[in-house]
């Protein structure tokens, strides 16, 4: 019986990802999913670097703008909707690509999701209300209330995190409902899959990923990424658009800065987010690293002994 695989092509933002996985997805004859978080939505296309057109037509892609920024869209649900689109998949090729930087959600595909229990609607409420009133200050020393070793963990590890309010109110709602600490619900024993993963890792030098990242950004703003903000800056406080490259701009927008600063900003938000990711990324120590410069026949030659490996086993 054949075996299944599926390429996981992760790294930093702007290393090159997309690039690569249609590189291998035209090569193996096959999809590519995306596991960018932020791709989702289809009112945040400059900002979110999507695929241009002729990306998207040179393979067939998956999870692409398929969402808006109102849909109230989460990791487990992601999760379920690309298992299950994989199951379709491997149906027509044995080898599928998944793509993406955003760690949590390409661990949803390769590793399942950790099962929480259910909220009760009185908790999430209280949990709102609470929010509401104290701001973000109360939903940080909650949790490190009552689960201080995940509080500390985010501290040192991914302090980003703290600074979430949808994310910190579902650290919360779990520690309340279940009177038990976020983090014990963390690393259980995940859902069987069917495929078995080869994960690529793109990445380069530090000056080098920084510049790629200054550069993105500049042309993000030849492309009417400020117009785009523009347009969404009503919806501003959805969660969708608490990410870098916006929020800058929505500074701006309110005369907080000059738009100089804040595109500085972006650049920097972007480094310090590259950074985190390749943290996230170097933990998994199955991934095979390669520069980002890297033929990609070499790289199909890297996947194809793992394949030829496996099928032996």
């Amino acid at each position: 019986m054949t075996n299944n695989f599926l390429i996981a092509i992760v790294g930093p933002t702007a290393i090159g990802k997309t690039a690569l996985s249609i590189k291998l997805a035209q090569h193996f004859g096959c999809d590519i999913l995306s596991c960018d978080s932020r791709q989702f939505f289809k009112e945040m296309k400059i900002g979110t670097a999507v695929p241009n057109e002729e990306e998207l037509a040179a393979a067939k892609h998956h999870f692409i703008q398929n969402k808006s920024i109102f849909d109230n869209y989460s990791v487990g649900d992601f999760e379920k909707e690309a298992i299950s689109k994989l199951d379709e998949l491997f149906k027509e090729s044995t080898i599928q690509i998944v793509a993406g930087g955003s760690g949590l959600y390409v661990n949803a595909i390769l590793q399942g999701f950790d099962d929480f229990p259910e909220v009760p609607t009185e908790i999430r409420e209280n949990i709102r209300n609470q929010y509401e009133i104290k701001g973000l200050e109360f939903l940080q020393n909650k949790l490190r209330e009552l689960d201080n070793n995940y509080y500390t963990t985010l501290l040192n590890e991914n302090p980003q995190t703290l600074q979430n309010p949808q994310r910190m109110t579902r650290f919360v709602e779990v520690c309340m409902a279940s009177n038990s600490p976020y983090s014990s619900f963390l690393n259980q024993k995940k859902n069987q899959r069917n495929f078995i993963p080869i994960v690529i890792g793109l990445e380069a030098e530090r000056e080098t990923m920084y510049s790629r990242i200054n550069q993105r950004v500049d042309i993000m703003m030849q492309e009417g990424l400020l117009d785009e903000a523009k347009i969404v800056y009503p919806n501003k406080e959805l969660n969708a658009l608490q990410t870098v490259g916006y929020r800058e701009l929505f500074d701006y927008i309110d005369e907080k800065t000059s738009l100089d600063f804040a595109i500085e900003q972006i650049k920097m938000n972007t480094r310090r987010f590259a950074k985190r990711q390749l943290t996230w990324f170097k933990r998994n120590e199955n991934t095979i690293w390669f520069d980002f410069r890297t033929e990609s026949s070499l790289i199909i030659n890297t996947i194809l002994e793992k394949i030829k490996n496996a099928n032996k086993s």
